[in-house]
């Protein structure tokens, strides 16, 4: 059985460095052999690029773009009459994906719309998305490339994000029927939305194909107090025959180094 591959998601981990170049160096001293990142578009391409060659280490998922931040923006996907801005922040992403030889996107669904109900506009937001996941499927399969959508919380994280259950994702995947286009598992959100994890780990693990992990309801360490026991779940992922990477995106408690003993641990036991 082959042990699980984790990478360390640089937005959130090896924060005690300002530059996401130097995030990379500081990964690959604590023993990652790949890193994820959320937004890298106000970094230096260059040196993004230098860093990686020079440690070897992996880029192995970026998101596209959040669209306009400060008006509240979290990505475009599925926001009707944003397409033309959907495509737009596609082509930065695979710019940087192309690169940096990242080979996922997180293709991110937006919030609904300040002032609408969710339930006004879920049928237009579920066609404007299944729509635009269709055209980037095609672009990036063009590149090689894998387009991920990722449920996230709307109990405690994003009460407006549209996306918010891996049964809705599931649907919506269906419906674009692209074999590039997976589900990206975020175990804290999924916890919080619907628990049973076991079995939607087994009903979903076909479409899966990223995982990223943090313990409920602090976000913190997977070996922090909480409600989870990432010693079953990893154990439950080996036992499907996970491939994928997992990325460990979660704030740690004191430092970053501090805080990897989990990992360290894992490695010894799975040798």
């Amino acid at each position: 059985m082959a042990p699980l591959r984790f990478c360390a998601n640089i937005s959130w981990l090896f924060t005690e460095l300002p530059d996401f170049s130097q995030r990379i160096y500081a990964a690959a001293a604590a023993g990652f052999q790949a890193v994820e990142a959320a937004w890298l578009y106000d970094c230096d391409l260059q040196e993004l690029q230098r860093a990686r060659e020079a440690t070897g280490v992996e880029v192995v998922l970026i998101n596209t773009p959040q669209g306009d931040a400060k008006a509240g923006d979290l990505g475009l996907g599925a926001v009707p009459g944003r397409e033309a801005e959907f495509r737009q922040g596609l082509d930065l992403s695979l710019k940087y994906a192309r690169a940096l030889g990242c080979k996922r996107i997180h293709l991110m669904a937006g919030r609904v719309p300040v002032g609408l109900q969710r339930t006004a506009v879920a049928k237009e937001m579920e066609g404007v998305f299944v729509q635009n996941l269709s055209y980037a499927a095609d672009v990036l399969s063009k590149e090689g490339i894998t387009g991920l959508i990722e449920p996230i919380n709307t109990r405690i994280t994003d009460p407006r994000y549209f996306l918010d259950s891996p049964h809705q994702a599931a649907v919506i995947l269906e419906k674009v029927g692209k074999a590039n286009l997976k589900l990206q598992m975020d175990v804290f959100h999924w916890q919080i939305m619907d628990g049973n994890l076991t079995q939607n780990i087994e009903k979903y693990f076909h479409i899966i194909g990223h995982t990223q992990i943090a313990q409920v309801p602090g976000r913190n360490e997977p070996d922090s107090a909480g409600e989870l026991n990432y010693s079953y779940l990893f154990n439950t992922l080996e036992n499907h025959g996970y491939q994928g990477y997992i990325g460990c995106e979660y704030k740690p408690q004191r430092s970053t180094e501090e805080g990897l003993g989990w990992l360290k641990d894992y490695c010894t036991h799975s040798k």
